[in-house]
Order: structure tokens, then C-alpha cells, then sequence
């Protein structure tokens, strides 16, 4: 269900002060959540000989929630070299870090390979040969196309711009070690919040598969096995949730039959950001406006350059309004911000309490792939970022977008070339 009853308890009673101190609209995460949630997930797979997460950076690029991550002990999933800075900004080195970007240029691969290096995880055969030096430890995103389906977000793999084709697998390991590679891995992902575990079960069944054709074929030792993120997470009140626990129980014994047929356990690596952030991050915004036309629309300070999910998906995002409980009338309204698209909707014909200016809103689960999403369309700036400690105290760990900011890349030395 969206939003737990404890970061509801924890953050509601102090929801109005923390509201007038910092201004709307902010994300704001819940650092016991995240904690409580990294350490179930560790628990679920403790029976493994070897088990780690790599937190998706693209869900939540903040460094002190990276540092909250690297404190329990996870690495750092990392789609672009931003990404990767940012988490060896917070202290991850080496093989913290699995960096998986795709179409990537040589002077990325130079950057990854700098300061300690990373997993270096290639998205295509074809880039095997412009590494501009091999490292000793190699992954690839495995594609298996037709063998598989999608979901509904993340698409069919047959019509996917990732990863090695299956038939392309042993020649792109057997052309990594010929370049000097000596240590290997094997990543896919192919579904996006998912909420079957059967799914993730079935992926890692695949990888190990495909770990036991590539000894066969080259006599080479896959380290780990990389199932790929995906975890879903229930956005609406009625979803079931993931149950983790039956899927990390099923894996294990995956693991556990590999070993019996091939002397070693390959160490299992997921790279959850969705799961891990997502339902403990809320949008709070304050309702400034009313228009009553064809629909009655509630406008509020903020617009889909703060969460972009409902545009670009039709996501489903709950909304509370503060101080107003379920025993109150409601009627449909759309949530609307201020951008010039019309899908600019938080909400749409949602039931809500009565709405008046100066209230605020609460909207769920924006812990992933909120704020990192947004964009300046229109000159809209994205806001600021706060963390509800452990201790009950609130801090502010990204402040909003400025005018200056958005101008700041027309200031520049003039530059009139003439070819």
C-alpha cells in the first residue's frame, strides 16, 4: 500500500511546521524507512554464500541518501557518468560499482576506468574492441529476446535497445577475455515494478542457464550472476505487494542446486532503486488555486517538472490531503500544476476531501524517480529535497532550482566560427 502508517506517524504531526519552515513544494524521504527496507532486503537473502545490492542511482541521485545506502553496506548501480562521480563522490570505489550505460563513448569508458575503476558492464558486443583497456573483471547485460516477455514498462526484449542478443553471448565473453579479461559476470533486466516475484525467479533460473553454456563453451567461471532491478512497489491502496521474502526463498534454492551440479554458488547481485526509495519519499505541495469549468480542478505549487510519472505513464500516485481523514466527503477533482501541457496532472478525477487554498497535499511515493525526472520545460525549476532523520529531525539535503540556475548556461565566452 502507498505510504507505510509509520512514515505517515512520523512525518504528518510535524508536516505543517516542517511545511512553513522550508516553503512548498519539496520531496522529502524517510530515512528510518529506507533503512528498516535495506535491511530486510539483506535479510531475505542471508542464507546465499554471497549476496549484495547495488542501489539504482537514476531512482534518487541524492549523496546523503547514497550515503545512508553505502553505510548498509550497498554498491551503487550506475547508468551514466554523472552517476558513477556522484557515488565515488560519497566514497564507493572499484567494485562498489556496476556501471552499465548504453551507445557509451570512449571518453566515458576513460572516466569509468579512472579513480579506482568500476564493474564495468557492457551493453553490446560491438564495444568490446573500444574499451580503451580491458579491465580484469568484465560483465555483460544479457538480452534474451524472444525467450522472454516484458512488462508493460519496461517493453518486449525483442524490441530493446539493451543488452547482448543470446546469440551473440559466448562471442562477446570469448572476445573480452582475448582482450585480457580474466574475471566475468552476467547481468540482465527486463521488467520494471514488477510486482510477481515468479518473474525475478524465472530471470535468475535464466542467468544460470546461461552461466553453465558459457563454462561449457569457453571454460570460463562466471563470479556473479546480476538479476537486474524491477521490484515493484504497491502504488495503489489495493495492490498486493512483492513478497520478497518467497522470491529471495525460491533463489536461494536455485543457488544451492547450481552448487550441486557445479562445485561453486555465483554470488547474486540485485540493484533495486524503485524498491529500495520509492514509498518512502513524498511530494508536498500546497493547493494556491481553484478553477470550477467543465471539471473543478484543484492547482497546486508545483507542476509535472517535480514528478513527471502521471504525464509520461498515467502513474497512479495516492494523495493525501493533511489534516483530512477518510471519514471526510470527497469528490472528483484533477490535481493540476501550472506547466503549459494539459497532461500536467497529478490526479485526475481523483476522490478527494474538500480542498481549500492553503492546504496541503501529500502525494505518495515519489521516493524514486521523482525528482530525479524532472526537467525545465517552461523555465519551471525543480524543488528542494529534504531528510526526515532517525532522530526526528529534518534536513535539508538539496535546495530548490534558482532563476540563476536555470540561466547559468548562457553565460559563456562568445564563440562565432566561420567553417
Amino acid at each position: 500500500m502507498p505510504m507505510s502508517e509509520a512514515f505517515r506517524a512520523r512525518l504528518f504531526s510535524k508536516l505543517e511546521t516542517v511545511a512553513d519552515h522550508y516553503g512548498t513544494p519539496f520531496h522529502i524521504y524517510d530515512e528510518t524507512g529506507l533503512r528498516e527496507t535495506g535491511r530486510y532486503l539483506i535479510d531475505a537473502f542471508s542464507k546465499t554464500e554471497s549476496f549484495r545490492e547495488y542501489f539504482a542511482v537514476k531512482a534518487l541521485p541524492n549523496p546523503r541518501i547514497l550515503e545512508i545506502m553505502k553505510d548498509m553496506g550497498f554498491g551503487f548501480d550506475c547508468s551514466s557518468i554523472p552517476e558513477l562521480l556522484l557515488s565515488r563522490q560519497i566514497g564507493a570505489r572499484s567494485e562498489d560499482i556496476m556501471f552499465t550505460s548504453n551507445n557509451t563513448s570512449p571518453a566515458e569508458f576513460l572516466v569509468a576506468a579512472a579513480d579506482g575503476g568500476c564493474i564495468l558492464n557492457l551493453d553490446d558486443i560491438s564495444l568490446v574492441p573500444k574499451v580503451p583497456e580491458m579491465p580484469e573483471l568484465i560483465c555483460f547485460r544479457y538480452n534474451p529476446g524472444p525467450r522472454r516477455t516484458g512488462n508493460d514498462i519496461i517493453g518486449n526484449p525483442i524490441e530493446s535497445k539493451y543488452g547482448v542478443s543470446h546469440d551473440q553471448l559466448i562471442g562477446a565473453y570469448e572476445a573480452a577475455a582475448q582482450r585480457g579479461a580474466k574475471r566475468f559476470g552476467l547481468h540482465t533486466m527486463l521488467v520494471s515494478n514488477e510486482l510477481n516475484y515468479e518473474y525475478m525467479v524465472q530471470t535468475a533460473q535464466m542467468l544460470m542457464e546461461q552461466v553453465e553454456k558459457i563454462f561449457k563453451s569457453l571454460n570460463i567461471t562466471i563470479e556473479f550472476i546480476n538479476i537486474g532491478g524491477g521490484l515493484g512497489i504497491p502504488y495503489k491502496p489495493e495492490d498486493d505487494p512483492l513478497s520478497v521474502a518467497a522470491m529471495a526463498e525460491v533463489i536461494t534454492k536455485e543457488l544451492k542446486r547450481f552448487k550441486e551440479k557445479q562445485g561453486y554458488e555465483p554470488k547474486l547481485l540485485l540493484e533495486s532503486g524503485r524498491y529500495m526509495a520509492g514509498p518512502h519519499g513524498v511530494l508536498v505541495v500546497k493547493a494556491i488555486n481553484h478553477k470550477d469549468t467543465y471539471r473543478k480542478y484543484i492547482g497546486v505549487d508545483a507542476c509535472m517538472s517535480s514528478l513527471m510519472r502521471p504525464a509520461i505513464y498515467g502513474a497512479y500516485h495516492h494523495i493525501d490531503v493533511l489534516g483530512k481523514d477518510a471519514t471526510s466527503p470527497v469528490s472528483p477533482v484533477d490535481v493540476v500544476g501550472s506547466l503549459c501541457e494539459n497532461n500536467d496532472k497529478f490526479a485526475i478525477q481523483r476522490l478527494l476531501p474538500e480542498i481549500i487554498e492553503g492546504d496541503i497535499l501529500i502525494i505518495h511515493d515519489t521516493g524514486a524517480h521523482g525528482h530525479s525526472m524532472g526537467f525545465n520545460y517552461n523555465g519551471r525549476l525543480r524543488p528542494k529535497e529534504l531528510l526526515l532523520r532517525t532522530d526526528g529531525t529534518v534536513e535539508l539535503i538539496r535546495r530548490e532550482e534558482t532563476v540563476e540556475d536555470h540561466f547559468a548556461t548562457l553565460n559563456f565566452e562568445p564563440d562565432v566560427f566561420k567553417p
